[in-house]
């Protein structure tokens, strides 16, 4: 009798939330996967219905999009590799809890400061000398544009979201007032160094990105020790998970934090040298495209994870690529073939919810038992 007054069976939810725990490897992968089958599942209708094509045939052109022949695949690898690079730039500060939504602008800066080098120095410096300094220049300049937002932050506790937001327009604005002196009365800025191609990458197997992939794929294996067995990546999983047992443990927040956003910010600006120097050879203010957004997605998604990253930017590239290719195929409205694209996501983003948590349904599943 006590128990059913202690526990009425109308005062308690028909649904109840409980965090998971012990959650294992093979665990996450399944509940993704199929996340993942439900949404084709849910596009296949979509198409079917909506649109009228058959939904297998799209599928083998979305995948067409990436492995019909070594060119696309390489154009992946590209894609890929830009969107990796900027994901492991934000991975150690969302590791500090330091949420640094300013790749966009750190990736413009380091663009804008590579592609003024290789204007101005062509002439004048042996390749290596040039490529050299329009890195560095790039790294120094993403590297000042993450440590603002960083030092009003340590100094004044400044909301980095609200600020590293802000410096991306800022970043626009500065690239976009460059590139106009620069055309000069020009119509377009077109390629810098047609001529000499001065500051251009080589091609290595008959490709000039190729650079950008060996060094994402180094930075890669790099950002994943320094965060895992460094002193460095220790100290910003304890400021993450709390400032005050940091400084308890003698830590210096404030240093870490610092530290921390000049990494981040000089990665990006690599980004924006590489993205110069190996794939436009150009600067504007679409340079960045949307990757420092994109990349939040990715380091979020991966727990800071570099081998995850690539996985879920394989992914994302792999769908961006797809619906482009549905969309010339099908002469599909772009937005049609976003839809394909934004429900795989959204699956995929809600299946993280289930990860971290399970339903507990009245009547169905009770604690203790």
């Amino acid at each position: 009798m006590s128990g059913h007054l202690s526990h009425p069976a109308g005062a308690e939810p028909l649904v109840r939330i409980a965090r998971r725990e012990g959650v294992g490897f093979w665990q996450k992968v399944l509940v993704r996967a199929a996340a993942v089958l439900l949404a084709l599942v849910v596009d296949a209708l979509f198409l079917f219905f909506v649109t009228g094509l058959n939904p297998l045939r799209v599928y083998g052109v979305m995948w067409g999009g990436t492995f019909a022949n070594f060119t696309r695949f390489s154009w992946m690898l590209r894609d890929l590799s830009s969107l990796l690079c900027v994901g492991i730039a934000l991975a150690p500060a969302f590791k500090m809890r330091f949420w640094n939504v300013g790749g966009e602008g750190q990736i413009l800066i380091g663009g804008l400061v590579a592609a003024l080098v290789m204007v101005q120095l062509g002439s004048s410096l042996p390749a290596p000398l040039l490529i050299l300094a329009m890195g560095l220049g790039a790294v120094a300049a993403g590297a000042l544009w993450g440590f603002v937002p960083a030092w009003f932050k340590a100094r004044w506790n400044t909301n980095e979201t609200l600020f590293t937001l802000m410096m991306n327009y800022v970043a626009t604005s500065i690239v976009a007032c460059a590139v106009n002196i620069m055309r000069g009365k020009n119509s377009a800025l077109g390629t810098l160094n047609r001529a000499s191609r001065a500051g251009w990458f080589p091609a290595i197997f008959g490709q000039r990105y190729t650079i950008n992939i060996i060094v994402v794929l180094v930075l890669t294996f790099a950002m994943y020790a320094y965060l895992r067995w460094s002193k460095h990546g220790y100290e910003i999983s304890v400021v993450g998970e709390s400032e005050n047992t940091a400084r308890y443990a003698g830590i210096n927040v404030r240093k870490v934090m610092l530290r921390t956003m000049l990494l981040s910010g000089g990665i990006c600006g690599l980004c924006g040298f590489m993205l110069v120097a190996g794939r436009d050879q150009t600067i504007s203010t679409a340079t960045a495209g949307g990757r420092g957004f994109t990349a939040i997605i990715v380091a979020w998604l991966a727990k800071f994870n570099t081998f995850y990253m690539a996985l879920i930017s394989f992914l994302l590239v792999f769908l961006e690529r797809g619906a482009s290719e549905i969309a010339s195929a099908y002469s599909l409205n772009e937005y049609g073939a976003d839809i394909i694209t934004g429900v795989i996501l959204f699956f995929i983003l809600g299946s993280e919810f289930f990860i971290n948590y399970r339903l507990i349904i009245r009547g169905i599943h009770k604690e203790g038992r």
